[in-house]
This record gives C-alpha cells, sequence and structure tokens, in this order.
C-alpha cells in the first residue's frame, strides 16, 4: 500500500466530496431505491436497477475516496524553503518557447489534477518533464502533437 501524495487542498477537496456523497447523495439513492421497490415487480423496473447501478457508482466512489484518504501523504510546500527546485505542490510558470506564451501549473496528486485549473497530476508528461528541474532551466515535453518546449520562468511553493 504505497503512500499517495496530495496537497492541503487536495486533501480538503476529497474530504467535502466523501461528506457529500454519503450525507446527500446517499440517502437520495435509498429513496429513488425504495420508491422504486414500491412499482411492484423487480425484475423488469427500470428505476429500480437505475437506482440500483447509481448506488453501486456511488459506493465504488465511496471505497476510492477513503483508500486514497488512508493513503494519503499530505505535503505543504508553504512550510518547504524553496531553492527554486520543481517539487511535488510547487507552481511553475513556463513559457513556451514557440508561442512566446506563458501558463502557469501546479503539480498535483492523481485525485487533484484538472487540465482546466491547470492542476497537473505530477506523474504525467508534463509533471514528469519537470520534477527535479530549477527556475531559469529549459524543459522539454513529448505530448501528442509533438515535442514542446518551455524556459521554466518562476517556482513558487505556495
Amino acid at each position: 500500500m504505497d503512500k499517495e501524495p496530495i496537497t492541503i487542498s487536495g486533501l480538503e477537496k476529497l474530504k467535502k466530496e466523501l461528506e457529500n456523497l454519503k450525507n446527500k447523495d446517499r440517502p437520495k439513492i435509498v429513496a429513488a431505491i425504495s420508491e422504486a421497490r414500491s412499482h411492484g415487480d423487480l425484475k423488469e423496473n427500470a428505476e429500480y436497477h437505475a437506482a440500483k447501478e447509481q448506488q453501486a457508482k456511488l459506493e465504488g466512489r465511496i471505497l476510492s475516496i477513503n483508500d486514497t484518504i488512508a493513503r494519503a501523504n499530505l505535503i505543504d510546500v508553504t512550510k518547504m524553503e524553496n531553492n527554486g527546485k520543481i517539487i511535488f505542490g510547487s507552481t511553475i510558470t513556463l513559457q513556451n518557447l514557440e508561442t512566446k506564451k506563458k501558463i502557469q501549473y501546479k503539480l498535483v496528486g492523481k485525485d487533484e489534477a484538472d487540465i482546466n485549473n491547470n492542476l497537473i497530476y505530477f506523474k504525467s508528461p508534463i509533471g514528469k518533464a519537470l520534477i527535479g528541474k530549477n527556475c531559469k532551466e529549459m524543459a522539454s515535453v513529448n505530448t501528442p502533437s509533438g515535442e514542446k518546449n518551455f524556459e521554466i520562468l518562476e517556482v513558487e511553493y505556495i
């Protein structure tokens, strides 16, 4: 059972999701199953089968979150000395050398990753290319659309 690195905000988000699943979603599904049972024959009751399927997905997600929390290795980069090195939890400002466009990413754990919010899984191709590098270094990332080259402009532990 390997420890899974996670940021403070990621752990809080998982705990809130777990609380919501247990206290809001689970009772709704139980009520839906109860309602569907009252309609009679369960063999051909589509509402019942749909509600049971929803329940199975919800319970699976609850188990997954509990497992992640149990294996969580909480990392708070704000308490670490910033020596310019990219580590798990650091926020990195990059400049694409082709387009000159600047972008900012934060390296996070598997359950926190969200590309729409520039939260990148530290084991993703971009994450792997950045981990261990220092400010002002170059990073090369192989993507499906070809190789991308970046200059690391800033590394923050926020």
